[in-house]
Formats: structure tokens, sequence, C-alpha cells
């Protein structure tokens, strides 16, 4: 990995230290917390400045020349799937998903994977139950174990380092095919995203480019806060406010023209083209009212936007069987909804943010899977139902010609 010139002394204080911050680990005060912080501060960067220039300029590109973007993943990943192989077969689901998503509508796609640091996930709920007793909730890897124990689930800071040397393994082979795959990959990718959740973790990671000073994200090429942590006054906005990165802003259903103008003016003062990417998150029905305002707000206030569908998390429901699953045709009309919406307001719809496996699973109910019954087949997500291959085929394909091709 490339090495950029700085030590545990030259981390910065930023405009995040001491403000709010939701949905994080009780951790301070372990015994392991210190040593844990030190270590990622005096790490080598996972990503570098030119592989984040290389990404907002493709990203820069997207409304004037048409091109798409596709971001894609696990719900949450896994340290024991970010082998070597495990990565080579996720980046060849993403090539080949991003291929026929060009082969459809002519354009170029960049490629964005929720892969190299998706290891912390925001909760509803502080406590689960397992067996008739209540534990905590799984958060991801990087704060406790996925197995269902009181012990188990405890928030442990030293997984913010196996989560660095878990991403540094995925990040080294995505490097490596881009170099393989030529001039192409500098644009199209595929790069690295997850949600930048676990303060403690990111700013632990912030470093300069040598080359402008700038201060940059080094965890991964591009970050993004979610719906439960998109307070402009609160730490995650004022964190990704500090670096020159790539942000993203998940949206939800009762977000208002107001708060997402103040989300802009956080992470887009200065309205930069490809310097932000909202992705509304609202559900098959409740996008139709929630997101005009919304679009023709951030439009009349000048912000270059990247605008992408998650269709996944508005859609989620819980199956007879007990298990969390999302139904494909809710998903794949709450996208053509969003590209109505945008292509109305004259607004270049950008693409889609999935939650898919790069392996046959049956987590999610439509196209190769008939119904609920078949849901505990193959169901291994951590957290949230991901879509199988064929299910994320049928979406895109969907995007691509305006039609649902999903049963459920």
């Amino acid at each position: 990995m490339q090495q950029s010139s700085f030590t545990a002394d030259s981390i910065q204080l930023g405009p995040w230290e001491g403000r709010p911050a939701v949905q994080q680990p009780d951790w301070r005060d372990h015994p392991a917390y210190q040593e844990a912080c030190r270590s990622l501060a005096s790490a080598p960067p996972l990503v570098t400045a030119t592989e984040i220039r290389q990404l907002r300029e493709a990203l820069s590109r997207l409304a004037t020349t048409g091109a798409l973007l596709l971001q894609l993943g696990d719900c949450a990943e896994s340290f024991y799937e970010c082998t070597p192989r495990h990565t080579a077969e996720k980046l060849k689901v993403i090539d080949w998903l991003g291929d026929r998503l060009g082969e459809l509508t002519g354009r170029s796609v960049v490629r964005v994977g929720r892969m190299g640091g998706q290891f912390a996930k925001p909760r509803s709920q502080a406590l689960e139950w397992h067996d008739a007793l209540s534990i905590p909730s799984f958060r991801g890897h990087m704060i406790n174990s996925d197995l269902a124990t009181s012990v188990a689930r405890k928030a442990n800071p030293r997984r913010m380092v196996w989560a660095y040397e878990a991403s540094d393994q995925v990040q080294r082979v995505m490097r490596t095919y881009r170099r393989e795959n030529g001039p192409t990959a500098a644009t199209e990718g595929p790069w690295s995203s997850h949600e930048a959740l676990v303060v403690d973790y990111e700013s632990r990671l912030i470093r300069r480019d040598p080359d402008t000073d700038d201060r940059y994200l080094g965890s991964t090429h591009l970050p993004w806060v979610g719906e439960r942590t998109r307070q402009p006054a609160e730490a995650h906005v004022a964190l990704l406010s500090a670096v020159v990165n790539p942000v993203g802003c998940k949206i939800g259903p009762t977000a208002s023209p107001d708060d997402i103008l103040e989300v802009c003016a956080a992470l887009d003062p200065r309205r930069e083209p490809g310097r932000l990417v909202l992705i509304p998150r609202m559900g098959r029905d409740r996008i139709q009212e929630a997101l005009p305002p919304i679009v023709r707000a951030v439009v009349n206030a000048g912000h270059p936007v990247v605008w992408l569908s998650d269709p996944m998390h508005g859609n989620t429901v819980t199956s007879q069987v007990g298990l969390k699953t999302r139904h494909l045709t809710d998903v794949i009309t709450e996208a053509l909804r969003f590209r109505d919406i945008l292509e109305g307001n004259r607004q270049h719809a950008a693409g889609l943010h999935i939650e898919m496996a790069a392996d046959d699973v049956t987590e999610c109910i439509g196209g190769s899977v008939e119904n609920e019954d078949e849901l505990p087949r193959h169901y291994t997500s951590l957290c949230d139902p991901r879509l199988n291959v064929n299910q994320a085929t049928a979406l895109i394909e969907a995007w691509a010609t305006g039609t649902t091709t999903g049963r459920s």
C-alpha cells in the first residue's frame, strides 16, 4: 500500500470534536480503547488521495455525459469474507452488473462497492431477543460479534483494528483489480464505499493530501451518512464536511426540503460537481409525495448533486416466518418512480444503490425466490435482506427498460 507522510501527532482536531454523535458504541472505558485509537491514528490510509480525485472527477461528469452510477454490495460485511477469493468474486459480480447496465443503456457506468469497510450498522433497537433472552443488538463486526450471546455482543474497540486489517485486505485486491483493468478503471472503478458511522474509527483515519494539504478520509473512497446520522449540527456531517472525498447522504421519507438544504449547505458549500451524492430511500408509496419537493429545493439552491436511488431500505417487511425481507416488485417500483420524478424535474437519475450478495441467497421475494417459504433456504445476511444476482439483474434490467420484470 502507498504510504503518506503523517505521524500520530499530525492528526488534526476537526469540527466534529465535541459534537453529539448518535449510534455510537459505548466503549471509551474499555482498557483497549486508547491503544486501538493510537493504532489507527498511526496506520497508513486504506485509500489514496489520487484515487479519491479520480472518483470525484468521474462523478462530476455524470450529469453532463449521461453516465450512470451503480453502488452495490453487502448490507454488512463479514470479517470472514474479506479474503482475496471472496473479494474477487464480489468484484466480478459488480463488474458484470455494471457491464449489463452499460449494455442496456449504451452509457458508461461508474461502479462502487459496499465493501472494504462496511462493518458498522445503525440499529433501531438497542436490544434484541434470542431464545427468550434479551441481548444487545448486533451492530456490525467493527463493534460486536454476530454470535447471539451477551458476552459476544459487548462492544469491543479492538474490533476497530480488526476492521482496518480486514479492509486493508479488500482494498489491496481492489487496487490490483483496477490496475489490471487498465485506464477504464481510473474512471469506472470499482471503488469502495461504506457508511461512516463510527466516529472513533473514521476520525482516526483522516489524512492530509501530500500534494494539496487537503484533508481526506483514508478509510474509503465514498463514505456516506445515513438517515439516522445526517443532522448538520452533529459529528457525522461535521466530519464529512471536513474532507474532500465525494460523500453520500441517505434521505428518508420524513425528511423535509429544509432538512436536506441544511445537509447540502454543510456537505457541499461550494456547490462542486462530483462532491455530494443524495440517496433517497423512501419506500415505493411514500416516494411520490416526499421526493419531488426535495428535488426542486435542491435544484433551486444550485447544488449539482448526484441523485441515486436506494429502493431497498424503505421496502423492508417481516415475513410470516419471522424473517425480514423485501419484495422485488416493490424495489423495482420505487426505483422506477425515483427515475420518473428526477426526469420530470429535468434532472439526471444517475443510478442505483443496492444491497445484494454475490452468491445465491434467498433473502428477498421475487424472481428466483418465488415465495416466503423459500426464504430460510439460504438466508445468510448479518443484518438486512439482500438481493441475489438474479434479482439484482432483474432490477437493473427494469431500470434500463422502464418495465417491471420481478415477480412476487
